[in-house]
């Protein structure tokens, strides 16, 4: 649950040239930085991948593999189930007496119910939900009824690898730090993120192919431009799920670059680029990344 939100595409508005200037001919969704001493390979995910296209790009296997640690958005070989779920009651329920109808309006009830029901899911589960994680709830439906699953994300591969190797993972934010920036958006702003759920539903496969298609062929300027057509006039989510969370993170990323190992990084492509996207926070910062091929 905590991950999905940031599969949802925003607004990526950036100098793409300066972003693309050292990349390959066949190029990859992974970059190399270079410390003083070691190495940050910065690589975008995709966090659902379909079983028949999991397997990985081979710069993402060359990077684990020149690697010490690994770290994610969140550290997923931590991160207890349980406790996500206890989570999600705690700051994504209704409060007490609220109810969903009358807070979504009949026809937008409606809208839920039959997205809902059409996913194999009845409406009555969502009736104790916020906005924010019904519009999560049926996107995850979605993906799921189209053969994108977590379970095959490029997190979860890796990890599960990690474990296996016995290499160390972490992560660069809390579960409150990634699902709070919802949690506190206005209820206009919930209800107006529900309504662009609920209406693109049914063109998710079409752009969730196209998207596949751009991160495996390192395509950043498409991956922007697929990214950024539906979110760009929505700076209410921008701001929270990515600017705020690129700002936390970077320097925990620079910290890294001070490290005598190597390390890979993790994190969903819309933050790589954009305004205020990490390689561009990054270059300013002085550090050169160069996207392998």
């Amino acid at each position: 649950m905590g991950r999905a939100k940031a599969r949802w595409p925003v607004a990526l508005v950036c100098l793409l040239g300066s972003l693309t200037a050292h990349a390959a001919a066949a190029a990859s969704a992974v970059w190399a930085i270079h410390g003083a001493h070691g190495t940050v390979y910065l690589a975008g995910s995709i966090h659902l991948l379909p079983a028949q296209d999991a397997t990985l790009p081979a710069a993402f296997d060359r990077a684990y593999a020149d690697s010490s640690k690994l770290v994610m958005e969140l550290d997923l070989g931590k991160l207890d189930p349980l406790e996500a779920a206890g989570w999600m009651v705690a700051h994504g329920s209704l409060p007490p007496g609220v109810s969903l109808r009358a807070l979504l309006g009949e026809s937008r009830y409606a809208r839920v119910s039959a997205a809902a029901e059409a996913r194999g899911l009845p409406a009555a589960v969502f009736d104790t939900q916020a906005p924010w994680v019904i519009g999560i709830e049926l996107a995850d439906l979605e993906y799921l009824r189209l053969g994108f699953d977590p379970q095959n994300g490029v997190e979860e591969q890796l990890v599960r690898r990690a474990q296996a190797d016995h290499k160390p993972t972490a992560g660069l934010e809390t579960l409150d730090e990634e699902l709070g920036g919802l949690e506190a958006l206005p209820r206009a702003e919930q209800l107006r993120l529900l309504d662009q759920t609920l209406a693109e539903l049914d063109e998710s496969a079409d752009d969730l192919r196209a998207v596949l298609d751009a991160w495996r062929h390192g395509d950043v300027t498409r991956l922007a431009a697929l990214l950024s057509r539906e979110y760009h006039d929505f700076p209410a989510l921008y701001a929270p799920l990515v600017t705020a969370r690129n700002q936390r993170w970077l320097p925990k990323i620079e910290q890294l670059l001070k490290a005598q190992d190597n390390s890979l990084v993790v994190v969903g492509s819309l933050h790589l680029v954009g305004d205020g996207g990490l390689l561009e926070l990054l270059r300013k910062d002085g550090y050169t990344a160069t996207q392998l091929d």
